[in-house]
């Protein structure tokens, strides 16, 4: 009998796919979770957990290496609607054994479950080692724009929060109490610094990044 863990904050979905899998002969649904907070008093037990990535108090890749790292001999199936290949590798690389979207068949999730449930892979070597080079890129993309924040003086940061709450260059001088020539040449250097072409481009970098607040 393999014992499932569902974890899925819409009860619309979690509750058939429960009933459906609950009257396969081989497979108990243990327990079932619509947040993060319910699912971590069931870390220990399952066999597999299905796990979907956006839950209301948190993330599912969270989730993920905590049911990992107190179960290790479980199997995580991650099951969401995100299309997000760079999502879908975090999970792997957090520990899920497979990804599946939640647009495939009913039958195709109960088949993962029961081959994660044998011990089998539900990712091909390739298709592993492509998530792991993509998480490797990403890594490598956060790692340069942290290099990229570091040169940022912290006149600099305080022009781009003025320009996140919508000051023009004379309201960014009158707040920062500098000639709007010089808040000019700050934005200037700002969009050098950051080889971006716009200031628009400068505050989705400065918002990605987590270097301003919009308020």
């Amino acid at each position: 009998m393999i014992r499932v863990l569902l974890v899925d904050d819409h009860a619309s979905f979690r509750r058939p796919l429960a009933f459906i899998m609950g009257h396969e002969p081989d497979i108990e649904v243990w327990g079932q979770a619509g947040t993060l907070a319910e699912a971590r008093g069931q870390l220990v037990g399952s066999d597999v957990a299905v796990v979907d990535l956006d839950l209301p108090d948190g993330s599912g890749v969270d989730l993920v290496k905590e049911l990992r790292e107190a179960n290790p001999e479980g199997a995580v199936l991650v099951l969401t609607a995100r299309t997000d290949r760079a999502m879908h590798a975090h999970a792997v690389a957090a520990g899920a054994s497979g990804v599946l979207n939640k647009s495939v068949e009913i039958e195709d999730i109960v088949d993962g479950v029961r081959r994660l449930g044998r011990g089998e892979m539900l990712l091909s070597p390739r298709e592993l080692v492509d998530m792991m080079r993509l998480t490797g890129q990403e890594r490598e993309r956060s790692r340069d724009a942290e290099r990229t924040v570091e040169r940022l003086t912290s006149r600099e940061l305080d022009v781009l929060q003025a320009l996140a709450d919508g000051l023009s260059d004379d309201e960014i001088a009158e707040r920062l109490h500098i000639t709007t020539r010089t808040a000019r040449t700050h934005m200037v250097n700002i969009l050098s610094k950051l080889d971006v072409q716009s200031r628009l481009q400068a505050l989705i970098f400065a918002l990605r990044n987590g270097i301003v607040q919009l308020r």
